[in-house]
């Protein structure tokens, strides 16, 4: 069983900084090839996908709309998802989730793929 759980969400100006981590369970990190992800929930939006990246650190991948913006990385000693996130827009306000999937499934930017899921952070970005 996959426990994540999510933390480091806040309340910001346009232009700040804030890092999310997405504590998972030790079984997580077994092998190196979990597909994990974040994706984030706008009101009144779908779910959509923010970034993704394997268990074992490799291929990270953001989404062009946050591009040059967000970081997404792994420290695997920690079992902790990291997503550094600069220059924020108000358009980036939601509830950001971590996600993953089950060993040995390619990444995959649809939600429904992913088997486990955190609770959730808020993250507001005011003008």
């Amino acid at each position: 069983q996959v426990q994540l759980v999510e933390s480091g969400g806040g309340s910001v100006q346009a232009g700040g900084a804030l890092r999310l981590s997405c504590v998972a369970s030790p079984n997580t990190y077994k092998y190196n090839t979990r597909c994990m992800a974040w994706f984030r929930e706008a009101s009144g939006k779908e779910r959509e996908v923010v970034a993704t990246i394997y268990s074992g650190g490799d291929a990270p991948v953001v989404v062009d709309s946050v591009k040059g913006r967000f970081t997404v990385s792994q420290d695997k000693d920690k079992s902790t998802m990291y997503l550094q996130m600069n220059s924020l827009k108000p358009d980036d306000t939601g509830l950001y989730y971590c996600a993953a999937r089950e060993f040995g499934s390619t990444c995959s930017r649809k939600s429904r793929d992913y088997t486990y899921w955190g609770q959730g952070t808020q993250v507001t970005v005011s003008t």
